[in-house]
């Protein structure tokens, strides 16, 4: 039975040239991250420090619906008003989803964050990484002889004479091992 979502890992690791109203932020920056359907989101503390380059380094889980297109990234300010929202990013799934890299590896990626009036308003720099379900990670015991994978080197032995290893590289619509 295929899974109907999809769990991400993503790490807000920091934004760039926030301002609100035209002015630098001073403190209390934080980011909520959603699915495209609005049903799940998940938000980091607030960066105290940073003013308008904030750092988190903060991992967020979330489970993406397969039918899911994107996410949006939402950098907010705590103000005297209240919370604002003054940039927004939307990440097309087809960013972090297939692609040349393997399941599994993270994505760094940094996007233009917009405000409500479509004006650009800094960076923010996130890595997603796709979890893999626990039936397709590779085995990471090295008691077992199972565990093991490639072929034993033949030949000089001085680099330990280890393993040979072989890693699928994909090129256009050809598969070569190398």
């Amino acid at each position: 039975m295929a899974a109907n979502f999809r769990t991400l890992e993503i790490t807000v690791i920091s934004a760039e040239n926030l301002q609100l109203d035209r002015k630098p932020i001073k403190t209390n920056a934080s980011v909520t991250v959603r699915t495209d359907t609005n049903s799940q989101f998940r938000t980091t503390d607030r960066d105290t420090e940073g003013g308008a380059y904030p750092r988190w380094n903060e991992k967020l889980v979330l489970d993406l619906p397969t039918h899911s297109k994107s996410i949006t990234v939402e950098v907010q300010c705590k103000t005297a008003y209240g919370v604002r929202t003054f940039g927004t990013a939307t990440v097309p799934a087809s960013d972090f989803v297939g692609a040349y890299v393997p399941e599994g590896y993270p994505h760094f990626l940094s996007y233009r964050l917009r405000d409500y009036k479509g004006e650009r308003n800094g960076v923010i720099n996130i890595s997603v990484r796709m979890k893999v379900p626990e039936m397709y990670a590779c085995a990471s015991s090295t008691t077992s002889s199972h565990s093991r994978m490639g072929f034993p080197a033949a030949g000089n032995h001085s680099f330990g004479g280890g393993v040979a290893i072989g890693v699928p590289v994909w090129y256009g619509a050809y598969q070569k091992n190398y």
